[in-house]
């Protein structure tokens, strides 16, 4: 048991490497193209991979879709996810979106509640509410803060990935997770292209090695990621993605030479600390959960 959670932990590790690689590259071709544009390329980049990834497995029948109407909700979500990613990064060092977008699992858990009619206790209120400032405290309003523009995009990325994460919870009910992939990337490439086309740039020469190594880290990332679900419980694993920063940090400084503004390190420390504690609470209430069900059941 204790195996598989250690396995599974370093395939998380090795999904969020995946993903930061993939995120370095749309920051190197949000300097060329449009986020739109950028958005529509992520998504046919990744499409092969997948659709290989189906040929070889015979998974046909679970691109099958039951409910249509959530799909078409979460491919707008992801438009608005990878628009405000990608114009983040265009005037963002990685490391600064990452501190904002990490607001995301906190707005999760607050929008659950309206969404999903769960509960959350005051303890989780009041760490939202400190992530919130953290996220407040990057910002600086009315001081030296990040650029507006970068900011509004990183917080519009994160509450549409929040919503968007609350979907596949209920769409996870009736979809398969190769439709949830693959659907994901369809809607997201027509979605993002036909809003891209009447500004689309073409690509440059270059840029076609950038693509494809954007396909491959998005495919290997989704891969290992499923792997890591797989093999440890979400718990176990969760924290575990914010190992990005330091990805994030590390990119910055050897390709860009950019460092974190202290303000930014206070904030990321705030956010992620709170997401974390999240993720300790939640934890500690299945346990709670679960001794409560094994304590009521009767001895025979």
């Amino acid at each position: 048991m204790q195996h598989t959670r250690l396995r599974g932990i370093g395939y998380m590790l090795v999904a969020v490497a995946c993903f930061a690689g993939m995120d370095a590259v749309l920051k190197v071709l949000a300097g060329s193209y449009p986020p739109l544009q950028v958005g529509a390329l992520r998504g046919t980049a990744s499409l092969p991979f997948v659709l290989a990834s189906v040929a070889a497995t015979g998974r046909w029948r679970e691109l099958k879709v039951v409910r249509w109407e959530l799909h078409l909700v979460r491919g707008v979500l992801a438009l608005i996810m990878l628009w405000g990613f990608v114009a983040a990064v265009s005037v963002l060092s990685l490391a600064d979106a990452y501190a904002i977008f990490f607001i995301a699992p906190l707005i999760v858990t607050a929008v659950a509640v309206p969404l999903l009619k769960e509960h959350v206790d005051w303890r989780r209120w009041v760490a939202i509410g400190v992530g919130l400032s953290g996220v407040l405290w990057m910002l600086q309003p009315g001081g030296s803060a990040l650029n507006l523009y970068g900011a509004i995009g990183a917080l519009a990325s994160a509450v549409a990935y929040a919503f968007a994460s609350v979907s596949v919870r209920v769409m996870t009910k009736t979809e398969s997770t190769v439709s949830l992939v693959f659907w994901f990337l369809v809607l997201l490439t027509l979605f993002a292209g036909l809003l891209a086309l009447p500004g689309w740039v073409p690509i440059r020469s270059g840029h076609w090695p950038w693509l494809a190594l954007l396909g491959v880290f998005g495919a290997l990332g989704q891969q290992f990621i499923t792997e890591a679900f797989r093999n440890a419980p979400a718990s176990v694993i969760a924290p575990f993605e914010y190992t990005a920063m330091l990805w994030a940090v590390a990119i910055d400084w050897v390709f860009w030479s950019a460092w974190p503004a202290s303000r930014i390190w206070v904030g990321a420390g705030l956010v992620i600390a709170c997401g974390l504690y999240l993720i300790w609470r939640e934890r500690q209430l299945h346990r709670e959960v679960a001794a409560a069900g094994v304590a009521d059941t009767p001895v025979p």
